[in-house]
């Protein structure tokens, strides 16, 4: 594997890319590509390659979806937790709840990134997780407020529990 420097000779930032739809992977390596001083280093449709991909690149930032096949992004982040790297996962999802953000951060992500907010957010909570800090987006802080009920939940089946790779979001 061959290590891309910057002008200059500095190294530049890894950043793997995990979503199961092509084109939300593309639309990012783009983004990540305009930086100079990042480079998309791979890419995986689910969680279960994330965790084997991640532990073998070794990315400086892992960008996870939260939906996906297979295993989930929460499930990929806690395994990639487990691994001991010096990764930073960055969920980036549709979902927006105080719900799912204190999830995220029990499974050991740094930060989310709303995929309505990605254009705006995206470079930012990249550059704030490489200098060690932490990203909630508007409204997910850590003091953040859930929007919604007393015993709302937001439960994912993985695509193996119902078939064919199928994703099931409910909320009740």
């Amino acid at each position: 594997m061959s290590v891309k420097r910057q002008p200059g000779g500095s190294v530049k930032k890894k950043i793997f890319i995990v979503d199961d739809h092509p084109m939300m992977r593309d639309g990012l390596a783009q983004m990540i590509s305009n930086e100079s001083d990042l480079s998309v280093c791979g890419e995986a449709e689910n969680g279960r390659e994330a965790v084997q991909f991640v532990s073998e690149l070794k990315p400086d930032i892992v960008i996870l979806d939260v939906t996906m096949p297979t295993m989930s992004g929460l499930e990929a982040a806690e395994e990639i937790a487990k691994l001991r790297l010096n990764s930073r996962v960055l969920i980036f999802t549709m979902h927006d709840s105080g719900s799912l953000a204190k999830a995220v951060r029990r499974a050991g992500a740094r930060g989310i990134v709303l995929k309505s907010r990605a254009a705006r957010d995206l470079i930012r909570a990249i550059e704030t997780l490489l200098d060690g800090g932490t990203f909630w987006g508007p409204g997910l802080g850590a003091d953040a407020e859930d929007p919604k009920p007393d015993g709302w939940n937001m439960l994912l089946f993985r695509g193996s529990r119902l078939g064919h790779g199928a994703q099931l979001a409910v909320t009740c």
